[in-house]
């Protein structure tokens, strides 16, 4: 054996001890995990029992990088522990996710980033189907797009908001690269039709008028779509993510091909329970009011008063009638809070109505 054998004969069994450590330290975990489980059960019962918690999980994730003394990054440590973190959850309670399909698309992406692998994703083919599973206890969660950062707010789905009554519990941002893709072995001067759902399109719309002027441009539902049909016919190209890859066996003909390179998408998790005060929340709320001059002044002042920062506010048609309008405002701070508390009594006298989407931890990864 060579000295370069023995230095690495070494440093392995170093780290085949250390990962028996490591196997010994996830099934206690694992074991104490499901403990939990048991004492929720026995004392708030199986039915009632609240076995996800967003502001526990949030916190856990932030001590992990607070510690973290490297060299591994902070937020790969997170990644790891929130899978550790899925895994133990699913021995507590096994968790349906509901999102827009189909399989493939960034928002299943989005979803197995905020709930680990061992979550089990289930696929609707539109919003409104999303918030009914979730509304109707068929899914445990579900995950929307909110807003991008080059194209603004989705405003579909703060309609949705409007129509059911279900509450923000969480969110995360998810870097959004685009790559054309199409079958294996395609030439790609010889593409003539790309399939992309709009708002890729719109994302993208410099690359493609630099590169392939001549392609037709053929909307879809989704880019998962797209790419499935691409996988099945000849010089066509898709415009996906990397989950579509492998999921329809398509080769990557260009990489990152979106015209802003920190494009990013946040998306909101959805459900049905109040989630508790995190340390550093967000509050969601939506209000209506008649277009009459000062009306928006009369809304934002308290949260000046109060010294509450605003992150967005979105202004949308109420669709009542008369010229009423609905206002998307996130702000910092939880509704436990009393200075939130305080806004939120002043803005009930003053709007036509409120409605509090929930309180949830800011996004952590």
């Amino acid at each position: 054996m060579t000295e370069q054998e023995q230095a690495l004969k070494v440093l392995r069994d170093q780290i085949d001890s250390i990962d028996k450590q490591i196997h010994v330290l996830m099934n206690q975990r694992a074991m104490c995990a499901q403990n939990v489980a048991e004492v929720k059960e026995q004392y708030q019962g199986e039915e009632v029992a609240v076995f996800y918690r967003p502001e526990r999980e949030a916190q856990v994730l932030k001590r992990v990088m607070e510690r973290n003394e490297g060299p591994l990054a902070d937020k790969e440590v997170a990644r790891l522990f929130r899978e550790i973190m899925s895994v133990c959850l699913a021995l507590e309670k096994p968790m349906r996710i509901s999102f827009l399909g189909p399989e493939g698309t960034f928002t299943q992406q989005a979803a197995l980033k905020h709930f680990g692998h061992s979550a089990e994703s289930a696929p609707m083919a539109t919003l409104d189907q999303v918030f009914r599973e979730v509304e109707a206890g068929a899914a445990h969660y579900g995950v929307v797009p909110i807003e991008n950062s080059s194209e603004g707010m989705a405003t579909h789905t703060l309609d949705l908001f409007k129509r059911f009554s279900l509450r923000i519990c969480g969110e995360l941002e998810l870097k959004i690269h685009h790559h054309l893709l199409a079958q294996e072995n395609t030439d790609s001067e010889l593409i003539s039709r790309i399939y992309a759902h709009q708002e890729s399109f719109a994302q993208c719309r410099s690359w493609l008028d630099a590169n392939y002027p001549q392609a037709e441009h053929i909307v879809v539902s989704s880019n998962a779509e797209g790419a499935r049909l691409a996988a099945q016919e000849v010089g066509t190209a898709a415009i996906a993510g990397d989950m579509a890859v492998d999921l329809y066996g398509l080769q990557i003909l260009e990489r990152n091909i979106e015209d802003q390179p920190d494009n990013s998408t946040r998306f909101l998790i959805i459900g049905d329970q109040d989630v508790g005060p995190s340390g550093d929340d967000k509050t969601s709320i939506l209000m209506s009011a008649h277009d009459k001059p000062g009306v928006l002044y009369t809304l934002l002042e308290p949260f000046h008063r109060h010294g509450i920062s605003l992150t967005r506010i979105e202004t949308r048609p109420a669709k009542q009638g008369g010229w009423s309008y609905m206002f998307y405002i996130d702000f910092e701070g939880h509704a436990d809070e009393e200075k939130v508390q305080n806004v939120l009594c002043e803005l009930e006298t003053s709007s036509v109505e409120l409605k509090l989407l929930g309180s949830y931890p800011k996004a952590v990864l």
